[in-house]
């Protein structure tokens, strides 16, 4: 099992740990409830050093992009950041990520930490028909980086301390290189998976336990807290926001998980599964993600049934919890398109009893 530099900070900070995707990483500190609430009010940072991070250089790099992923590479411009997914050929999706613009050939993908190695082999697979291979052209820099995300309305505000850059007007999907803390060449971006705003900040690992101390200092004033995977994971549901393994995997397509705003039919972007992805949207897909809250108590949980009024089994869960914000059962799953409108009544099937509820559409609180 993996550690990242920050490993020791959060054992000293007394952070239930738990492995995820190979790595030894913090759950929750004072409790998944408290994080939560501190991200949604004020300000909280994630260790996320195991995401993923491949470079992509050199003459083929826009091409090579625009082939293996589902989103339009021609309209990123430098210093923007897109989120997309990589189409598997049969119809499902590889792994959703983002894409970094440094120039029109050179790039950086941020992976989900549990797929590196997939996404790598299929990456280095697809590549070679652009003249890019590992070493020239490719690179996976996924050890080599450390990265905090520090998420909420009150992030922003604490990194403008540490920077003599104006950060806090910075755009959604933005980035820069840019000194933080006496560190040079932060890479500094405004995506985040929190629906609270805030940023993220990618360094060397040789600097990251120094960024870690700089940010909570400056951040003391403020009321920041550390956060685990725990509260990121109901953050990012109460956002409505894709969970890879849980809403979208091998078997979902793009377009069934309500991510059509990522697949760009444009012309000249021959992607793979286009044609695919092109007939199942005039078509129509078999089922829909939606989002639901509960009417009555209880918590869903991944894999629970979802059935109409009649007791028929109309779909299955695929996340779900008990909203921190508003104190209620919230979840995502599939459907069949008859019961994906918004307003529709279905039932979470909880031990074997029938719980009322309504399906919305995400976010669940505002944001």
């Amino acid at each position: 099992m993996k550690n990242t530099v920050f490993t020791d900070i959060h054992l000293k900070l007394g952070a239930k740990m738990q492995s995820f995707a190979g790595y030894n990483m913090p759950v929750e500190y004072t409790g998944i409830n408290d994080e939560h609430i501190t991200v949604r009010e004020k300000a909280g940072v994630f260790d996320v050093s195991h995401m993923g991070e491949f470079r992509v250089k050199g003459q083929g790099a826009a091409g090579f992009l625009q082939h293996i992923t589902s989103n339009d590479i021609n309209r990123l411009s430098d210093g923007q950041v897109q989120y997309t997914c990589l189409p598997n050929g049969s119809g499902g999706i590889v792994d959703d990520l983002l894409v970094y613009r440094f120039g029109s050939e050179d790039y950086m993908m941020v992976v989900n930490a549990a797929n590196i190695e997939k996404d790598w082999k299929w990456c280095v697979r697809h590549a070679a028909g652009f003249g890019l291979h590992p070493g020239a052209g490719l690179y996976n820099a996924s050890d080599e980086i450390s990265l905090l995300a520090v998420q909420g309305p009150l992030a922003l505000d604490i990194i403008q301390k540490l920077t003599d850059e104006p950060v806090k007007g910075m755009k959604f999907s933005t980035f820069k290189k840019t000194d933080i803390a006496g560190i040079k060449d932060v890479l500094f971006s405004v995506t985040g998976y929190t629906g609270s705003g805030g940023c993220e900040l990618y360094v060397s690992n040789q600097n990251g336990p120094a960024l870690w101390h700089a940010v909570f200092k400056a951040g003391e004033e403020y009321g920041i807290k550390p956060a685990g995977l725990g509260a990121r994971d109901t953050l990012r549901l109460e956002a409505g926001l894709c969970l890879y393994g849980n809403d979208i995997d091998e078997s979902t397509s793009p377009i069934e998980a309500g991510l059509g705003w990522i697949t760009k039919f444009t012309d000249n972007n021959d992607f793979i599964d286009r044609d695919r992805l092109l007939n199942q949207k005039k078509e129509g897909p078999e089922r829909k993600l939606v989002g639901f809250v509960l009417k009555e108590r209880g918590i869903p949980r991944l894999h629970y049934e979802i059935a109409d009024n009649e007791g028929n089994i109309i779909g299955e869960v695929t996340s779900g919890t008990m909203s921190p914000m508003l104190k209620t059962g919230i979840g995502m799953g599939y459907v069949k398109p008859g019961f994906a409108r918004e307003g529709t009544e279905i039932n979470i099937v909880i031990r074997k009893k029938s719980l009322k509820a309504e399906v919305v559409k995400p976010p669940f609180v505002k944001l």
